[in-house]
């Protein structure tokens, strides 16, 4: 196998004969093998059990033909997610040891899908904490330079993509953590609608805006693996009871008769962007205008004003979840994360309550501008990947986030590569829409990704 397909065209070719899952492992733990020591995107690598695994996905497929376009595919997991029999310790001191006794839910259901886990991904400690330098394991390093950072906290699960170790992989969002790491490795990632996937065996970080979610090479990879993964799950308290929603069938429906609009002042004037992705948003307005949408400007609430309710609320919610370890082991803890928890014991209910009414408000308001649009575009980060020992660890206390807003109202949010700025280095645009509508998020992100064109992985 020369290059490294696409989940979608190595889905095609196991369905066709024309790839073995074995092959597919055995070229997978090659490239791991070739990059690991510099990229650091495994915090576990269980290559013996996949291949095993694997072998026998071969014999299966070849008797019965495959379950789906997951049966026999390479995935891996971020370290907040249980993978039983594997360690979770969120890359954490406090977790050394923890084995998880059972699969997460989008484990299990990956699993009855096909897919074929290789073991656990690195992770900013809790899905908070990073770039950490003080932890057992090392921070992930961008596959276009790793000198470079991958943004977090899905940071593995980024990497590794990126530089074609799996075809997908899991990743949890809370303000970003999904789409951020996406946006700076060049690839596709959504958090969908909040209650579409199940969070059942991952750890929180802030209940009320947590997310799990894939991240892939493309939209249409994507768009596979969060069908395998929707659905209700009772064990989860935010999982929506209703039936999981068709996001495939119409992925090649184009833009035509769509209406986007372009939150200009996010990037211009509440925060400022890079050049290059400047470029990358007025470029994919101009290429979804060619496909047959109707791009327009559209005005909501300032950034700010979703950064204000949306820390707080974090916050909170990650000082109700780790106040006790940080109470009793708060030596355990790496320097960063320690330092953004404690912040959160000067969180008051006043504070939470103040926050929660913001949030539905501000939720009303970008409700009522989606009356007049289908779908939101914005960028997706701030420019090009950092320097990895350079960065800030207290910027997103500073700097207001562009993808948090989503988190805050629930909406589903897709991250898509939007070509190459600075040294060669990724932007990217980000797409949203409204809840319950994640198909015509995966649906325009394709069409300007088709139009646009996937790039070369790194190392390829």
């Amino acid at each position: 196998m020369s290059a490294v397909p696409t989940l979608a065209e190595a889905a095609r070719a196991i369905a066709a004969r024309r790839l073995s899952p074995a092959e597919l492992m055995r070229a997978c733990i090659a490239r791991i093998e070739r990059h690991e020591e510099t990229l650091h995107a495994f915090v576990t690598l269980d290559a013996e059990r996949a291949m095993d695994a694997a072998r026998d996905a071969e014999a299966r497929i070849m008797r019965d033909g495959p379950r789906g376009p997951l049966d026999g595919i390479p995935v891996a997991h971020k370290d907040i997610i249980d993978v039983a029999g594997l360690p979770t310790t969120a890359c954490s001191r406090l977790l050394a040891g923890n084995v998880a006794t059972r699969d997460a839910a989008v484990v299990r259901r990956w699993a009855e899908a096909g897919a074929i886990s290789l073991g656990k991904l690195t992770t900013h400690e809790f899905a908070w904490g990073g770039p950490s330098f003080d932890l057992p394991t090392p921070p992930a390093r961008n596959p276009w330079n790793p000198s470079r950072f991958t943004a977090g906290s899905s940071s593995g699960t980024a990497a590794a993509v990126a530089a074609g170790l799996i075809l997908g992989g899991s990743g949890s969002d809370t303000g970003g953590s999904i789409r951020g790491p996406a946006a700076l490795c060049g690839t596709a990632g959504i958090k969908g609608t909040y209650g579409l996937v199940p969070r059942t065996g991952v750890i929180p970080l802030a209940w009320s805006m947590d997310h799990v979610g894939p991240i892939a090479w493309t939209v249409e990879d994507c768009a596979l693996l969060l069908q395998a993964t929707a659905g209700h799950d009772p064990e989860d308290p935010g999982s929506a009871a209703r039936p999981a929603p068709d996001l495939v069938s119409g992925l090649d429906a184009g833009v035509k008769g769509l209406r986007i609009g372009v939150v200009r002042h996010f990037h211009e004037a509440d925060v400022q962007v890079s050049p290059a992705t400047r470029r990358g948003i007025d470029d994919a307005a101009r290429i979804l205008a060619d496909l047959g949408a109707e791009v327009r400007e559209v005005t909501l609430p300032p950034l700010g004003a979703f950064w204000a309710p949306g820390m707080t609320l974090l916050l909170g919610e990650a000082f109700a979840v780790h106040g006790p370890w940080l109470r009793a082991r708060r030596e355990h803890y790496g320097e960063i994360l320690r330092d953004r928890l404690l912040l959160g014991a000067l969180v008051s209910g006043e504070h939470v309550i103040a926050a929660q009414r913001l949030r539905r408000a501000l939720a009303e308001a970008v409700a009522a501008a989606m009356r007049e649009v289908d779908l939101l575009l914005t960028a997706a980060a701030m420019g090009e990947a950092p320097p990895i020992e350079a960065v800030d660890p207290w910027l997103g206390f500073r700097i207001p986030s562009l993808t948090l807003p989503f988190n805050l109202t629930g909406q589903p949010a897709l991250t898509v590569c939007a070509g190459l700025g600075e040294g060669g280095l990724p932007v990217a645009i980000q797409l949203a829409g409204r809840p319950w509508e994640d198909a015509t998020v995966l649906r325009a992100g394709h069409a300007y990704e088709q139009a646009r064109g996937v790039l070369t992985r790194p190392g390829s």
